[in-house]
C-alpha cells in the first residue's frame, strides 16, 4: 500500500485541530464554570458578612440596653450651670465699670454704688 505523505500530513493536522479545538473549548468551560463559582462564592461571603453585621447591630443594641454605661463626669451639670450665671455676673460687672469709668468718664468702682443708679433711675424717669 503506498501512501502519500502529503495526504498524511492534511489527516494528521486536521487531526490536531480537532483536538486543539476540543481542548480550548474544554478550557473555556473549565473557565467559565470557575468564574462562576468564584462569583457565587463571592456572594455568599458578602451575604454572609453583612448578616455578620447584622447580627453585631443588633447584639450592640441588646446589650447597650440590657447594660447602660452610667457616665460619672468630674464637673456636674448643676456645678457647670452654677459657673457659667457666675462668669456672666462677673462679666456684666465688668463690662458696666468699663462703661462708666472709661467711657463715662467716672469712676470704675462708682458704678457699684446705689446713688447711681438711683439717679440714673431718677433721670429715666423724670417727668416734665
Amino acid at each position: 500500500m503506498s501512501t502519500n505523505p502529503i495526504k498524511e500530513a492534511t489527516k494528521n493536522e486536521a487531526k490536531d485541530s480537532k483536538e486543539n479545538k476540543h481542548s480550548m473549548e474544554s478550557k473555556q468551560l473549565k473557565e467559565s464554570a470557575e468564574s462562576k463559582e468564584s462569583k457565587q462564592l463571592a456572594q455568599t461571603t458578602d451575604s454572609h458578612d453583612s448578616n455578620q453585621q447584622k447580627d453585631a447591630k443588633g447584639a450592640k443594641k441588646s446589650r447597650s440596653k440590657q447594660h447602660k454605661k452610667v457616665r460619672i463626669r468630674k464637673f456636674p451639670i448643676w456645678l457647670r450651670i452654677i459657673v457659667v450665671l457666675i462668669l456672666a455676673v462677673l462679666s456684666l460687672i465688668g463690662g458696666l465699670m468699663v462703661g462708666y469709668g472709661i467711657l463715662g468718664n467716672g469712676s470704675a468702682f462708682d458704678v457699684l454704688e446705689v446713688e447711681t443708679w438711683q439717679h440714673i433711675i431718677d433721670i429715666v424717669n423724670k417727668e416734665n
